[in-house]
């Protein structure tokens, strides 16, 4: 997702102000803390439902009923963030790197994808929404629940949810900007980490970064399309074994 020569690009003088410090610094600040503003409460209880059951030891579920789907945030809009008259004139390159670099800081996640590879995950999305991550942590790991509502991504941690019910708020959104995809073959990602006492920004990008791996990875994909559609003959060993995390 980041190219060596993309983190050239970031030598570039003012670059981030060049379309970006249009905005004022209240609005930065509006835009960085979007997500934390929304109503995880509502989101969370139209997303996941009440009456999941446990699935063995390893602290998922075994059902037929997974989250119907998670109510559309409120987007923040692209040119409230970037002028985008600017951000017209330069190369696909230059504008992932600037906008990468406008993400960092604690709790926030830039990236970009090919067009491409957007749309790929649109398809697969729509046909399989949710699944479950592993997210190793010293000598075990911790399962993270995903739903994939695009333009959205939403991670919870599975053992939050099992804790507080209806009441667990994400730990982490992810937002797609398709404004670019047709003109630059680019689409820009942006990532809030709602709770960073949950997470860091290594594992966030992590999670994002594998969670798109088990949709655009044809095999991985698979598996996948088992958890979602044949829930019987999905085993969560599987995951780790593509992972290359040891079954515990």
């Amino acid at each position: 997702m980041r190219s060596s020569s993309l983190r050239t690009l970031r030598t570039i003088a003012g670059s981030a102000k060049f379309f970006l410090a249009s905005a004022s610094p209240a609005v930065r600040q509006s835009s960085r803390s979007y997500f934390a503003n929304v109503s995880l409460e509502k989101l969370q209880k139209e997303a996941i439902p009440c009456d999941f059951l446990k699935w063995c030891s390893i602290g998922f579920f075994r059902t037929s009923r997974f989250a119907s789907g998670f109510a559309p945030l409120q987007q923040k809009p692209l040119d409230s963030i970037m002028d985008m008259e600017r951000a017209k004139d330069r190369s696909p390159e230059d504008l992932a790197s600037i906008w990468d670099d406008y993400h960092l800081g604690r709790g926030h996640i830039g990236a970009s994808m090919k067009a491409k590879l957007y749309h790929l995950l649109e398809q697969r999305a729509a046909d399989c929404r949710h699944f479950v991550i592993p997210l190793w942590r010293g000598s075990g790991y911790t399962t993270m629940f995903v739903q994939v509502q695009m333009p959205y991504i939403l991670f919870t941690g599975l053992e939050d949810y099992k804790a507080r019910g209806t009441q667990a708020a994400p730990y982490f959104t992810v937002a797609y900007y398709k404004e670019f995809a047709e003109s630059k073959d680019l689409v820009l990602i942006r990532g809030d980490i709602v709770f960073t006492s949950k997470l860091t920004d290594e594992e966030a990008e992590w999670l994002l970064e594998t969670t798109q791996s088990f949709y655009l990875n044809d095999a991985r994909y698979k598996l996948v399309e088992r958890f979602n559609k044949q829930t019987h003959e999905f085993e969560f060993k599987d995951v780790l074994q593509a992972l290359e995390m040891p079954i515990l």
